[in-house]
């Protein structure tokens, strides 16, 4: 018997009958031989940490934009603590933590630089749309590993694509990670927008606090615990009614006071048009695209497509690099 096989048969004995269990996978698009040692959910955690995509969130927007300080947070970080809390709560259902950690980590693989702006402005002048989520499953599917993708399982796909608001994963692995995500950026938004002097923790409306308690770290177990609480030996993953409430009064303050605030904003108009404009160069200018966008060109995908993958797939600093490099004059030198 394998290590594989053998931690397959531990998760029979450990996991909830709810789980996903690493054995009855729907499978990857194209089949490839079982590794000895890991199972597959352990395997599409890897690639993906080992991926170039993953890499390149250290240097994307979560929400201040190209801060002065070093500690707040980047895209990278906010995959990080997503994963943290769902892997908590998936051990505690005695779900299937690979799984759960495998979908955390590729959620956000396509986003854009600068945040939603950059999202915003992709999808404004993109004829097919931009969206984060699906651009994470076309990274995966298409784009790493110079097109031929990481060939990831349905499970943790479903789980990339179906992690926002409007959408249900079908595990419940998934699931937990799509609570993870919104938990995440509540606590650190605001933690950050603290830091920022933005808001104090005294402006959190008292009834809020009742709910979910007065610190970060309050709020952060308050979640936990009522997802927990709700969701064990339950095919679901629930929340009680006043957590719920107070989850929703509590993003809508954050986007009162922090994620529409003027201030924090100032600069996205500005990221918004680099990105249009960078879009519409490369759009007209196709033969300046690296080699693997050309290639899909050639092999029938929408030069419009193309062109989203490589300026959506950009970082903050590289985008800045580029746009500066083709559109800001240069001093005159003698040579």
């Amino acid at each position: 018997m394998t290590i594989r096989e053998m931690l397959e048969e531990r998760e029979d004995m450990i996991l909830s009958p709810y789980a996903s269990h690493s054995k009855n996978t729907k499978g990857r698009d194209t089949d490839e031989p079982q590794c000895d040692i890991r199972p597959v959910y352990q395997r599409d955690r890897d690639r993906i940490v080992h991926c170039k995509a993953f890499r390149r969130l250290k240097d994307k927007t979560q929400v201040f934009l190209i801060p002065e300080g070093d500690h707040y947070r980047t895209r990278l970080t906010h995959t990080l603590e997503v994963s943290q809390i769902a892997r908590t709560i998936a051990k505690a259902l005695r779900l299937n933590e690979d799984l759960t950690e495998a979908i955390a980590l590729g959620h956000d693989l396509g986003h854009t630089p600068f945040g939603h702006a950059g999202e915003r402005a992709l999808n404004s002048v993109c004829p097919y749309g931009f969206r984060h989520n699906e651009q994470s499953v076309r990274t995966v599917e298409k784009l790493e590993k110079d097109g031929k993708g990481l060939n990831l399982t349905w499970e943790v796909r479903d789980g990339i694509l179906n992690h926002q608001t409007s959408r249900m994963p079908a595990t419940l692995e998934g699931r937990v990670v799509r609570l993870s995500d919104k938990i995440a950026y509540i606590h650190h938004d605001m933690d950050d927008a603290v830091r920022a002097g933005v808001l104090t923790e005294m402006d959190v409306p008292a009834e809020i606090r009742a709910v979910l308690g007065s610190t970060p770290g309050d709020r952060l177990d308050a979640f936990m615990h009522d997802i927990i609480t709700n969701s064990t030996d339950r095919d679901d993953i629930c929340m009680t009614d006043e957590v719920a409430g107070a989850m929703r009064d509590i993003r809508a303050f954050m986007f009162e006071r922090v994620y529409t605030n003027p201030e924090i904003k100032a600069e996205e108009g500005k990221a918004e048009a680099l990105l249009c404009t960078l879009y519409d160069h490369y759009l007209h200018h196709l033969s300046q695209l690296p080699e693997e966008n050309r290639k899909m060109i050639d092999e029938g995908v929408a030069p419009e497509i193309a062109v989203c993958d490589f300026v959506g797939a950009m970082t903050d600093r590289f985008a800045i690099l580029t746009y500066n490099e083709l559109f800001v004059p240069k001093s005159w030198e003698m040579i």
